[in-house]
């Protein structure tokens, strides 16, 4: 098997050494191997598993749950389907009340921008939205 160093594999990545030494000591990537001098040795499944920590953190997932994700991926005797699909279905949860606090936010901000100034001049116990954010009322 091919060993990789980790500016070897940060190249082919297309990501920079501290990121890969990062996904390292997150438990992200395995330890690597070491050289007689002290080099990391990485396998290339590592290129691998940083292109994917990538693709998963564009689309959203946390670096806990990429972990999660990897650590399912790589199970050698089986991969846990109901695990997965139950993975899936909290995310879709999560994603849901995301878009109702998003939606509920800009609701309140649509509100801020739409009450028209007395004034240029607002004292700031006087903004609207400032006012609901201090009192926890942004959700209408």
């Amino acid at each position: 098997m091919m060993s990789l160093t980790i500016s070897q594999v940060a190249r082919a990545a297309n990501v920079n050494i501290e990121t890969v030494k990062y996904y390292e000591k997150r438990g992200l990537l395995p330890p690597p191997e070491r050289s007689r001098s002290g080099y990391r040795m990485f396998s290339k499944a590592a290129v691998e598993d940083i292109n994917l920590i990538k693709k998963a953190q564009e689309i959203g997932f946390t670096l806990n749950e990429i972990k999660h994700i990897l650590a399912l991926v790589k199970q050698n005797h089986y991969f846990p389907v109901d695990e997965m699909q139950a993975f899936a279905s909290a995310k879709i949860n999560e994603i849901n009340e995301q878009i109702s606090r998003l939606e509920s936010f800009k609701a309140l901000l649509q509100q801020a921008v739409s009450q028209p100034a007395l004034s240029s001049q607002r004292r700031k116990q006087d903004c609207p939205l400032l006012n609901k954010i201090r009192k926890g009322d942004i959700h209408g």
